[in-house]
C-alpha cells in the first residue's frame, strides 16, 4: 500500500503519543488538519491492509500489579499454525512472532496479575504439549524509538 501525505502524518504524529480527553480521536483530527471520521477510516484501513501492526493504548503492567514476559517456544515447523492458533487464543498474549531461530515462536504475555503468568504459562504448555521459554523482565529502558514515514 503506498500512504498518502495524509497517511503518514497520521502515523507520524500518532507515534508522538495520543491525546488524553473526552474526544482523543477528533482532537487527534484536527491537528491533523482533518475530521474525525476520515482518522477513524484511515485508521482502520491502515490496520486491515497491515501497514499498522496495531493501534492501541500500551499499559505498564507492572505498575499495576500485573505481570509481563516474553516467552518462547521451539515449535515443530508442521506444527507451527496451529499452536500459533491455540497461543493467540489466549487472551494473555499480547504479541506473538514467528522468528528464524531454534526458539520460532515468542510472544509477550500480559496479565491482571503478576502470579496469573506462571498460571497461563502452565496452560500453555498443557494445550500444546510444549514447553514455554519464560523471560521476565528484569529492566526497563526506555529508547523513544519512533520511525518517521
Amino acid at each position: 500500500m503506498n500512504l498518502d501525505a495524509v497517511d503518514r502524518a497520521i502515523v507520524n504524529r500518532l507515534q508522538a503519543g495520543f491525546p488524553i480527553c473526552e474526544r482523543p480521536y477528533a482532537r487527534a483530527a484536527t491537528e491533523l488538519g482533518i475530521e474525525e471520521q476520515e482518522l477513524l477510516e484511515r485508521l482502520q484501513r491502515m490496520l486491515e491492509q497491515g501497514v499498522l501492526s496495531r493501534f492501541g493504548p500500551l499499559f505498564n503492567a507492572g505498575r499495576m500489579d500485573g505481570g509481563l514476559s516474553l516467552c518462547a517456544m521451539a515449535v515443530p515447523e508442521g506444527r507451527f499454525e496451529e499452536v500459533a492458533r491455540r497461543v493467540n487464543a489466549f487472551p494473555e498474549v499480547a504479541h506473538n512472532y514467528r522468528r528464524e531461530h531454534e526458539l520460532n515462536m515468542w510472544f509477550v504475555l500480559a496479565t491482571e496479575t503478576a502470579g496469573r503468568i506462571r498460571e497461563v504459562l502452565d496452560e500453555i504448555e498443557r494445550e500444546t504439549g510444549l514447553p514455554v521459554h519464560d523471560m521476565p523482565k528484569r529492566a526497563e529502558y526506555f529508547v523513544g524509538l519512533r520511525f518517521d514515514v
